[in-house]
């Protein structure tokens, strides 16, 4: 192993450091050429790389060709405004709320609304899916004390930045994130 390999398996969380296998390497590796560092979480996740794999692909399937991203839809919907945001939209950030903070709180009556701002069933799913699978990997994250990384506090979008107020803070070390 090389020095770098060494400092991308340094645990920023509370477990220890991941064996470097050759699926934790492809990890680190696609970071670095991506982010240009070693991403806290992937460093988690190198004890389990398999799954981040898996869950990663089945977060891409679900939103296939679905738009369900962007940085003013998601800092809308972290904040609980929206006012920037087009009516649908604004039925999909209400629901991708309620499924984050009540899943068992959710009826037909809320599925309706989601059929009424024109989403098919299989979208609803897809966000459903796509929605619970985040609450699951932050859940992981935050349960094994990992801190958003440093470089977030130039790179993330300044809408998304100004709506997180909830969570772990972001990592104190160097704006490299490693």
């Amino acid at each position: 192993m090389t020095g770098r390999e060494n400092d991308a398996a340094e645990a920023p969380q509370f477990l220890r450091c991941a064996g470097m296998s050759a699926a934790a390497k492809a990890i680190f590796d696609e970071d670095i050429s991506k982010m240009g560092f070693v991403m806290n979480v992937s460093r988690l996740w190198a004890h389990g790389p398999e799954a981040m794999a898996a869950l990663f692909e089945l977060m891409r399937v679900v939103t296939s060709s679905r738009p369900f991203t962007g940085p003013e839809l998601a800092a809308g919907i972290l904040r609980g405004d929206d006012s920037g945001l087009t009516a649908p939209e604004q039925t999909m950030a209400a629901w991708a709320r309620r499924i984050a903070r009540d899943p068992n709180g959710t009826s037909a009556a809320d599925v309706a609304e989601l059929r009424q701002a024109g989403f098919s069933d299989s979208g609803i799913f897809a966000m459903t899916v796509f929605v619970a699978l985040r609450v699951a990997f932050s859940t992981v994250n935050n349960a094994l004390g990992v801190l958003p990384d440093a470089a977030y506090r130039s790179t993330a979008p300044a809408a998304v930045l100004d709506s997180v107020t909830y969570g772990r803070p972001i990592d104190g070390g160097p704006l490299s994130g490693s």
